[in-house]
């Protein structure tokens, strides 16, 4: 299908929209007519774009007719860079629209949580996932947002054999979520006497949080509550009461632990939204995998297992193995300063979704 099929299939259904709207009988179905609102508002751009892509096409015939005509030099001249001009905005005009026909995934302007586990490695596993933690708490500073930690298990030899965390602030999931997969490091440990490179291996989770507008139906009734000490950072009051919430929804078998908050009744709740998160990463794994089965996409944010990114402390290298990204500023990058990381995947995600719906 072309840019013009395209537009033309908006235009119309904008069309029938605005005669919905028209209709009196509509304010009768507040429902109805807010979501008709709100596609009218999303559509209302790209029809604007089309009638000036219309007109700019209009312009242009007039143009070469009169060029063809050749009657007089001078307007001959004009017209033909007035056309130069009209063909530069044009060309701007088709790739802002391109983009703008890429369809918005609702979850990325949610906030996330994001689990980041100890993979293969041992103690320089841990260590490691300490690390990511690290440049993703820096990048979070960077970004503005807001960092929660919700569960710890730390480990001996330093870092974490798992760390939960929340993310708050201006579209976080839609920044984050290509974090998700496994994350290998090449270095040397400090537990190392021979000097050796190893490989270690650490696992990135990143969520969309549930939040008001998910439709996730939680039966208390099916929830096994359990309390215990909490461990770790975050203040004496860890070691003095039984303050950490456990939640295990028997029908999925998903289970989720709160401690970092002072009262159950603060990790229940806390966990509670823990819990409604990964029912609904469940339910959109199923989706994203019937959409995975029609485009195969380079840049996946489901595929947990898949090995995504190498980071290579001796050479100073960083790969995203999705999009064949080599970068040898590793020593920024783990300082929090991944935005080039970011926004390249970002990219051909929205290339890929241009290609779809374009065919």
């Amino acid at each position: 299908m072309d840019l013009e099929d395209k537009l033309q299939q908006i235009k119309e259904r904008y069309d029938e929209i605005n005669q919905a709207m028209a209709d009196p009988a509509i304010y009768d179905r507040p429902s109805e007519y807010a979501e008709l609102t709100k596609e009218h508002t999303q559509l209302k751009e790209l029809v604007d774009d089309f009638d000036r892509w219309k007109e700019i096409h209009q312009l242009l015939k007039g143009n070469s007719e009169l060029i063809e005509a050749n009657e007089d030099a001078e307007i001959t001249e004009m017209a033909r860079e007035e056309s130069k001009e009209l063909e530069k905005e044009l060309e701007k005009l088709e790739e802002s629209i391109k983009f703008k026909l890429i369809p918005k995934d609702p979850d990325d302007s949610k906030n996330c949580i994001v689990e980041i586990r100890a993979g293969t490695g041992g103690d320089e596993a841990a260590i490691f996932a300490g690390d990511l933690f690290d440049l993703y708490r820096r990048y979070a500073d960077n970004q503005n947002w807001k960092m929660n930690i919700l569960s710890v298990t730390e480990s001996e030899k330093g870092g974490f054999k798992e760390i939960v965390f929340e993310l708050s602030g201006n579209e976080v999931f839609g920044k984050m979520k290509y974090e998700s997969g496994v994350h290998r490091v090449q270095r040397v440990p400090e537990t190392e006497s021979q000097g050796r490179v190893h490989t270690s291996a650490a696992t990135v989770a990143v969520l969309p949080e549930a939040n008001d507008d998910v439709d996730i139906d939680i039966n208390m009734g099916d929830i096994r509550v359990d309390t215990f000490r909490a461990s770790g950072a975050g203040g004496q009051h860890v070691n003095k009461t039984d303050s950490a919430i456990r939640l295990t929804h028997e029908p999925s078998g998903v289970v989720v632990e709160c401690q970092q908050e002072r009262s159950q009744h603060q990790n229940k709740a806390k966990a509670l939204v823990m819990l409604k998160t990964k029912l609904y990463d469940m339910e959109m794994e199923k989706i994203r995998a019937e959409r995975a089965a029609d485009r195969k996409s380079q840049v996946s944010t489901g595929d947990r297992s898949a090995k995504i990114r190498t980071y290579n402390y001796p050479q100073g290298r960083l790969t995203d193995h999705r999009i064949n990204l080599t970068l040898y500023n590793l020593d920024d990058i783990m300082k929090g300063n991944i935005d080039d990381v970011i926004e390249a995947l970002r990219l051909e995600d929205n290339l890929e979704k241009l290609n779809a719906i374009m065919q």
